[in-house]
């Protein structure tokens, strides 16, 4: 697969202001819990680029190899992610799949049980950024170095 468009090359502003969205959130919320919402909505994503990003990001923050694996089927490993992650993952699946009907009354109530109203809103610009730069790379193509 080869990259179709050099877009921050070609328009470094576009990328300046995906940074600074990006930072917002990256200086609010908890590292950690900043890297599993992007691993999570770049999984849902299938962006493989960002994937990888964040998987090494979380591994350089302290992340367990365990929990980076299993952060794919969260819902099934409840035990390995406390109450706030497991929130802010149920939101960042429902912010993802948006889908028609939008994000269940369920799902905002746990989050919003679990974090203020000021955290939501920066949990909610982390998911809405992570979900842009998930399409900007499989639009472009961006490719996967390999790490050695």
């Amino acid at each position: 697969m080869t990259r179709r468009l050099a877009w921050a090359q070609l328009e470094p502003a576009a990328y300046q202001a995906m940074v600074e969205l990006d930072r917002f959130s990256a200086t609010r919320l908890d590292p950690l819990l900043f890297e599993l919402v992007k691993m999570r909505a770049s999984y849902l994503n299938n962006c493989a680029f960002c994937l990888d990003m964040h998987v090494h990001d979380a591994l350089k923050l302290g992340e367990s190899t365990q929990r980076l694996v299993v952060v794919a089927a969260w819902q099934e490993a409840p035990h390995l992610f406390t109450e706030r992650e497991q929130a802010a993952l149920a939101l960042t699946d429902a912010v993802t799949r948006l889908g028609e009907h939008g994000v269940p009354d369920e799902v905002w109530a746990r989050a919003a049980e679990q974090y203020a109203e000021k955290e939501l809103i920066h949990l909610l610009m982390a998911i809405v950024t992570i979900n842009a730069w998930n399409r900007i790379a499989v639009s472009t193509r961006a490719v996967v170095a390999p790490r050695g």
